[in-house]
């Protein structure tokens, strides 16, 4: 299988308020908007608000963030008013992690990979 693009699809119980969360809290940038839906740029794949939900979120489901800046990205959220689920730490494999969720619930794991970590291939 040859996979050209990737993306995850939240069907919110509320679409209004969890476009809005991605795109003015989180402040993830727009890929597209179609009617009745947003997609969002995720890195090297996108995330597509779209349609209604039945029954919120899943503590199965999990979406994971790496940013450059973890307190930095946090302090920027806490100023908007979101509050995390977790503050951050540094996790027993080596990655600092905080948790915070989207309007369902959707838990979102910021991680910033520290200097020297295996996985850390950006150097700046």
């Amino acid at each position: 299988m040859e996979v050209l693009k990737s993306r995850l699809i939240v069907r919110p119980r509320d679409a209004a308020a969890t476009t809005a969360f991605y795109r003015d809290t989180l402040g993830l940038a727009v890929e597209r908007e179609f009617p009745g839906g947003t997609v969002f740029f995720l890195g090297h794949g996108s995330l597509e608000v779209s349609g209604a939900g039945e029954t919120g979120s899943s503590p199965d489901l999990v979406l994971w963030l790496q940013v450059r800046d973890l307190a930095g990205t946090l302090a920027d959220l806490k100023a908007k008013g979101l509050e995390p689920v977790r503050d951050a730490q540094r996790e027993p494999w080596g990655l600092d992690e905080a948790w915070i969720a989207d309007p369902d619930g959707t838990r979102i794991v910021l991680v910033e990979v520290p200097e020297g970590h295996p996985i850390r291939t950006d150097t700046r």
